[in-house]
């Protein structure tokens, strides 16, 4: 491990290795070293590294306007806008912004102003992750998270995932809106099941809720369709969308339906670098290559291919997911001995608990990449846990 930076805020360190330049599924170090990149910078990276096709786009942008004010329109990030429309299935009205945090603390003001002055609360899963600002922290059902920043912002509820009986119970007279995950991401990569969803869906339409999902890692093609919800044949009345979007530049996006978008006037909301030239341009570019490299089908075909080949390794008790969004479950809690013990190996994973390994790989990767993935963590498991 590399000492912590002196120079910067104590949150991520001690940092493990320095990457400095990668292509596709790869990655290399400062000394040259090769690693299979499996975590794809936690589910952004979804069309490579150093893509060519987005780094022309970003290239191209660069030399012509790189920011103006949101007080006027831009071309790209109109454009992003109803792209982002088209693949939800032509509806909905887009607020941009540069992470998933601002794009669920955009839904929750959304919901808020609509249900002014008596509905404000919004029920929420345990073990949900929705950011780390004040309301996305407390929208997060993680009370670890929470310690040493309360209080928090109120009105948020929070019930146990896939039970659809502590939802309809944690609705009252107050509830203006549910928000969850359809595939939880930091709380283990949990998938919601099918009966649960749609029972959200249809416990919103009786009480008059917005049914919000969180789809800033399940989101852009990662679940085998562009959208997870999609997976589910259950459509949100807002979801949120940032990581993968524009393959390494910041941006996110909250996608709302005309009902609940137009509660927002101008002036209740806002961000100065949301929709950018830049930022846009590569998001377009993204879409583009996913689209035109088959990149969704890709998704579905290796993350079955990945679930496979890890279900048959030793001390795994359990892999669970959706498309390439995959946890697997070990039978002890070691998680991050092990992923510190591949990463030495040149594999890039990381642990999203005690003892559950993330897989978020780019899109792009291949069978054989696949293999080796697997065959890196077999060998590990294998040797070095008992």
């Amino acid at each position: 491990m590399q000492r912590v930076e002196p120079a910067l805020m104590n949150t991520y360190s001690p940092f493990p290795v320095t990457f400095v330049r990668g292509s596709g599924c790869e990655l290399y170090d400062a000394k040259g070293r090769r690693y299979l990149d499996c975590l794809g910078g936690i589910a952004v990276v979804s069309a490579g590294h150093a893509n060519p096709e987005i780094a022309a786009a970003i290239t191209d942008q660069a030399n012509k306007l790189m920011h103006v004010s949101n007080i006027f329109l831009s071309e790209p990030m109109l454009s992003l806008a109803q792209r982002l429309r088209r693949s939800a299935g032509e509806w909905g009205q887009v607020f941009f912004c540069n992470s998933g945090a601002e794009a669920n603390e955009c839904a929750i003001k959304l919901v808020r102003k609509h249900g002014n002055p008596g509905r404000y609360k919004i029920v929420c899963a345990f073990n949900g992750f929705h950011g780390r600002t004040l309301a996305t922290l407390a929208a997060t059902g993680q009370p670890t998270k929470w310690q040493g920043f309360e209080p928090l912002p109120n009105g948020f509820v929070h019930v146990p995932f896939n039970d659809l009986a502590a939802f309809e119970e944690a609705v009252d007279a107050e509830t203006v809106a549910v928000m969850v995950e359809p595939v939880q991401g930091e709380g283990g990569v949990v998938p919601a099941t099918k009966d649960f969803l749609k029972g959200l869906r249809d416990l919103c339409d009786i009480r008059g809720l917005a049914l919000i999902f969180d789809e800033v890692q399940s989101g852009m093609g990662r679940s085998g369709s562009w959208w997870a919800f999609q997976e589910y044949g259950v459509r949100p009345d807002i979801f949120t969308v940032a990581k993968g979007l524009a393959n390494g530049l910041p941006i996110g996006a909250c996608l709302a339906a005309e009902q609940w978008s137009q509660s927002f006037k101008p002036g209740d909301h806002g961000s100065t670098f949301g929709g950018g030239l830049m930022a846009s341009r590569a998001a377009l570019a993204t879409l583009d290559f996913l689209e035109s490299n088959g990149c969704l089908k890709n998704a579905r075909e290796r993350g079955a291919e990945l679930s496979q080949a890890l279900a048959g390794l030793p001390h795994l008790k359990e892999v669970r997911g959706l498309g390439l969004m995959i946890g697997a479950v070990l039978d002890q809690p070691r998680a991050k001995e092990v992923v510190k013990g591949v990463l030495e190996q040149g594999l890039v994973v990381n642990a999203t608990s005690e003892n559950v390994i993330r897989f978020l790989p780019p899109l792009v990767i291949t069978s054989e990449q696949v293999q080796e993935a697997a065959a890196i963590l077999g060998e590990f498991l294998k040797d070095h846990i008992r």
